[in-house]
């Protein structure tokens, strides 16, 4: 066994660490010669390879929390009209296609409560001037609407979330959000017929929509539609190519409890 000099520290690190620097390290001998002073200089590579990533790592997660931050005040800073707050507030979390009328549903809903509606479409815009609906923008987006959620949630807000919100992993967060503000969890999948959703899409291309900010077409549809996951929990389903005025009133007495 290779001791340190007298007076040396005694060193920690993973001999095979060691061995994997003092071979990289191009010392041209294999197995390497096993001397102090070698060691010592294949440990200080591993302590400073093994510092700097963890620095790198923690810069990193330090500019992530602050760009969310930063989200969740830009979009906190656009909110207008909020209701009055309540015990045990009911968060409305909308599911659906692109063209199957969410965003109609969310404001007769509105039209018979008090709440905030929150649309990704919207807030998408918010955050990015000019959006490109990639991946990473998608988890940003979500990241601080969630957030932006839980937040008013905690402050007795009732919030209606509309958005496609089609994969349970990201109805989860959203589950455990209502449970942490003890808020009332309605869940709603809205849908409609596929060629009520074609024409109504092309009508939106065609025509600027007042009130309506998604920019999904009928490819969009087409592609999101393979990738749609069953709600877990009970929920409402809406047809609104039919009359929603029943539905709606369920939906209302629910929020009422």
């Amino acid at each position: 066994m290779l001791s340190p000099p007298p007076g040396e520290p005694v060193l920690y690190c993973s001999t095979v660490t060691i061995h994997q620097q003092l071979v990289s390290q191009q010392f041209f001998l294999y197995p390497p010669k096993l001397t102090w002073p070698s060691i010592c200089l294949a440990f200080s590579i591993c302590l400073t390879t093994t510092l700097t990533h963890d620095l790198a790592h923690s810069d990193n997660c330090d500019a992530m929390t602050g760009s969310l931050n930063e989200d969740v005040e830009k979009l906190r800073q656009r909110l207008n009209g909020l209701p009055q707050p309540q015990v045990e507030p009911p968060l409305i979390v909308i599911s659906g296609l692109p063209g199957t009328g969410k965003s109609f549903l969310c404001r007769k809903l509105a039209e018979r409560l008090p709440f905030l509606i929150l649309s990704s479409d919207t807030l998408r815009k918010i955050i990015f001037s000019s959006p490109q609906y990639k991946e990473s923008e998608n988890k940003r987006l979500f990241s601080a609407c969630h957030a932006l959620i839980e937040e008013l949630l905690g402050k007795g807000m009732p919030v209606i979330f509309d958005a496609t919100n089609l994969l349970e992993r990201h109805r989860e967060y959203l589950y455990r959000a209502a449970k942490r503000a003890d808020a009332k969890l309605i869940l709603v999948y809205v849908e409609a017929p596929s060629e009520v959703v074609r024409q109504r899409l092309l009508a939106r291309e065609k025509a600027a929509v007042p009130q309506d900010d998604s920019e999904a077409d009928w490819d969009v549809y087409n592609k999101m539609k393979p990738r749609r996951e069953r709600i877990s929990r009970n929920h409402f389903v809406v047809d609104t190519s039919q009359d929603i005025t029943p539905v709606i009133d369920k939906i209302v007495r629910a929020a009422k409890r």
